[in-house]
């Protein structure tokens, strides 16, 4: 988890409408801890995006931003063969989700695909590869840096929030529904 000021809005419109793009009738979610910034924002645009579609959003399943707490959302959603697209608030539990669906005996992407958000070096490297929001720490950090200095330097300044933009990585978790 973090709260860089990366476009957490944008991140999570590119995930849910790649999703309906896909032809999934419903996206569920695992969002991130309800005292965050970020995950409450991510899980408010996904919300909004769905009832946009006039699709009623499913029952959040919330997690820690830990794998493992991916894994134990994805023991809760397992047993439900409706569900065939999942937008995780970050890599970690996606990477948990995939181990769960996986010992399920559950196809990723075929029964199931899963954008993940932050798009972590591993996420290219899983099997399938990871679908995932990619946030550029790099101009991130820079901002934040130029942001401290000119504090330092005592330049008085209006508060300004940076927003870096995002950009969704397709790989091989995401594909059209199978039923």
């Amino acid at each position: 988890g973090s709260t860089r000021p990366a476009d957490q809005i944008q991140g999570s419109e590119l995930a849910v409408e790649h999703l309906l793009g896909l032809g999934h009738h419903t996206i569920h979610h695992i969002a991130g801890p309800a005292d965050s910034e970020p995950a409450v924002v991510r899980a408010s645009t996904w919300e909004q995006r769905l009832r946009r579609a006039g699709i009623r959003p499913p029952q959040v399943v919330r997690g820690d931003w830990s794998a493992r707490s991916g894994y134990a959302a994805g023991q809760q959603l397992v047993g439900d063969d409706s569900i065939t697209a999942v937008y995780c608030a970050n890599d970690e539990m996606a990477i948990g989700l995939l181990r769960a669906l996986g010992e399920a005996g559950r196809n990723v992407p075929n029964d199931v695909s899963i954008v993940g958000f932050d798009d972590l070096t591993v996420s290219a490297y899983l099997h399938p590869p990871l679908t995932s929001v990619r946030q550029d720490f790099h101009l991130i950090g820079a901002e934040l840096v130029r942001l401290v200095l000119e504090q330092i330097a005592g330049r008085p300044r209006t508060p300004e929030r940076v927003v870096v933009p995002t950009e969704l990585r397709v790989r091989g978790t995401t594909a059209p529904p199978s039923h």
